[in-house]
C-alpha cells in the first residue's frame, strides 16, 4: 500500500509539473483558434464548421473548443474550459483578440477605400480576363502541372492555384468551397506587402533605406546603428525567437500583445547589424510602427497602403488586419483573393508599373532581390529568393512571397510568370521544385 501511495503521489507530481509547464501554452492555443476562426468567417467568407474541421485540425490547436457567435460577429475558444479567448470584428481593420482591459465598444478609425471599377480585363482591371491562347504554351503540359499541385490532396492540401503569363490569366483552379473571390490569409506573404509601402515612400522621396531607424530608445546604445535596410533584411542583430511550436517571442506577440510594434523594439542586440541573419516577424511589425511614424495622423497611416498601391491595382479583396493599438500586423495578417495576390506578383513582374503609373522605382526590384548576407541566398529584403538554389531545377532569378502552411506568390521574370498557390501544407510536403519545374516545361 505504501508503494502504491508513493507511485500515485509521484504520478500526481509528474502530471502537475507537466500541466504547470504547459498551462501558459493554452493561452496561445485558444488565442490562435479564436482569432483564426473569427477572421476566416468574417474575412474569408468561410463556414465555421469547415474552418474547425479543416484549418484548426492541427497539432495542439485541435485541443481547443471553439464557438462562433453570429449576432456578435465574434469567435471564442478555450482548452478544456481553461484560458478562454475571444476575437471580435473591427470592420475595416479585421478581427482582433480581446485583452482583459479592452472595451469592445471602443470607437476606432477605419481605412478609406477607393473601389472604383477599373474597366480593363483582369489582371489590370475588373473585367473578365481575355480569352488568350498562346501558341508557344504547351497546354497539355500545363494541365499536368496543375493536376500535380492537387494530386494526393489530403497530403498536399492545395486549395487554390493561379498562373499569369505575360500579364494574362493562363489558368486557375479552386478546391470546392473556394472561388476566385475567396479571400485567403497570406500569413507572412503580408511582410512583402508591408515592405512595398517602404518602396513607395522611397520613390516619393520621403525616406531612404540607409536611414537610421527612428527609435528613441536605441539612441544611446549599440542599437543606434540599425538602419531601415538592416530591418528589411532581417539582419539588425536584435534578439528574437521565431518558434511557433512553443511560447516564443513570435507567439507572445501575436496572441498576447496589444501593440505588436513594441515586441522587437524592446529586444536587446545580440550582434552588430549585418553580423547575423535572423528571421523575425517582430521586425516586420516594428517596421509597421516606423511606417506609422511617417504620417501625422493614424487615419493617414491606415489609408496609405490602400491609396498608395492596393486599391490602385484594384486588389479590393485585400485587407490588412490591425492590432489593438491600431497598427497593421504586417508580419502575418493580410487577406486577399488568389486573383488579388496574383496582382501583387504582376506589379513586381512589371517592376512597379501599373496601368501607366510607376508606383515604386524599378531599382526597388534589384534591392529586394539582392541576397542578404548569411541567408544562404534565400532572403532579400522581405522577399524570399532562389539565388542559393533551394529549388535546384528552377531559375535562380525566381523570388517569392511566402507564408505559413504554403501560401506562395512566385515571380519568375525569365519566364514572364506569376504563380500563386495557397493551401495548408508547405515545402517539402508541397514540393515546390517538383511542381514549378513541371509548370515551366509548359512555357518556352
Amino acid at each position: 500500500m505504501k508503494i502504491f501511495k508513493r507511485v500515485l503521489l509521484l504520478l500526481i507530481l509528474v502530471v502537475g509539473i507537466v500541466f504547470y509547464i504547459n498551462y501558459p501554452k493554452l493561452n496561445m492555443i485558444s488565442g490562435y483558434a479564436a482569432k483564426y476562426l473569427a477572421s476566416s468567417v468574417l474575412l474569408g467568407n468561410r463556414e465555421p464548421e469547415s474552418v474547425v474541421a479543416n484549418d484548426l485540425d492541427m497539432p495542439l490547436v485541435r485541443l481547443a473548443t471553439t464557438a462562433y457567435n453570429v449576432e456578435e460577429a465574434s469567435a471564442s475558444a478555450s482548452v478544456y474550459g481553461l484560458m478562454g479567448r475571444k476575437a471580435i470584428d473591427r470592420q475595416g481593420l479585421g478581427t482582433v483578440l480581446v485583452n482583459r482591459h479592452y472595451p469592445e465598444d471602443e470607437i476606432y478609425i477605419q481605412p478609406q477605400r477607393d473601389t472604383t471599377v477599373i474597366t480593363k480585363p483582369y489582371p489590370y482591371g475588373h473585367l473578365k480576363p481575355k480569352d488568350t491562347v498562346f501558341s508557344e504554351v504547351d497546354y497539355e503540359q500545363l494541365q499536368k502541372a496543375v493536376a500535380l499541385a492537387f494530386d494526393d490532396n489530403e497530403v498536399q492540401k492545395t486549395r487554390t492555384l493561379l498562373v499569369l503569363y505575360k500579364g494574362h490569366l493562363l489558368t486557375e483552379k479552386y478546391l470546392d468551397g473556394f472561388t476566385k473571390d475567396t479571400p485567403i490569409l497570406g500569413w507572412s506573404m503580408t511582410k512583402s506587402i508591408l515592405a512595398t509601402c517602404f518602396g513607395i515612400l522611397e520613390k516619393q522621396g520621403k525616406l531612404e533605406m540607409d536611414w537610421l531607424a527612428p527609435i528613441p530608445e536605441w539612441k544611446n546604445d549599440e542599437r543606434k546603428k540599425i538602419t531601415l535596410n538592416h530591418l528589411l533584411r532581417m539582419q539588425s542583430g536584435l534578439e528574437w525567437n521565431e518558434d511557433y511550436t512553443t511560447i516564443s517571442d513570435a507567439t507572445r506577440m501575436l496572441f498576447l500583445e496589444s501593440d505588436m510594434t513594441k515586441s522587437q523594439r524592446n529586444k536587446n542586440a545580440i550582434a552588430k547589424p549585418t553580423e547575423i541573419w535572423n528571421y523575425s516577424s517582430g521586425t516586420t511589425n516594428l517596421l509597421s510602427g516606423i511606417l506609422r511614424q511617417q504620417f501625422r495622423t493614424q487615419s493617414e497611416y491606415l489609408d496609405f497602403p490602400y491609396e498608395a498601391f492596393i486599391d490602385k491595382i484594384g486588389a479590393y479583396t485585400m485587407l490588412l488586419e490591425a492590432d489593438l493599438g491600431g497598427n497593421y500586423v504586417g508580419s502575418s495578417y493580410g487577406w486577399a483573393s488568389t486573383r488579388d495576390w496574383a496582382k501583387v506578383g504582376q506589379l513586381y513582374l512589371n517592376k512597379g508599373r501599373w496601368n501607366g503609373e510607376q508606383l515604386f522605382n524599378d531599382d526597388w526590384i534589384n534591392y529586394i532581390t539582392t541576397p542578404t548576407q548569411f541567408s544562404e541566398g534565400r532572403y532579400g529584403a522581405h522577399f524570399w529568393l532562389n539565388s542559393g538554389g533551394i529549388y535546384p531545377d528552377l531559375p535562380r532569378t525566381l523570388y517569392s512571397m511566402n507564408g505559413f502552411q504554403g501560401q506562395y506568390v512566385f515571380i519568375i521574370p525569365s519566364k514572364d510568370l506569376v504563380v500563386v498557390r495557397t493551401g495548408l501544407a508547405e515545402n517539402p510536403i508541397f514540393d515546390v521544385n517538383h511542381f514549378l519545374s513541371a509548370l515551366l516545361k509548359a512555357t518556352p
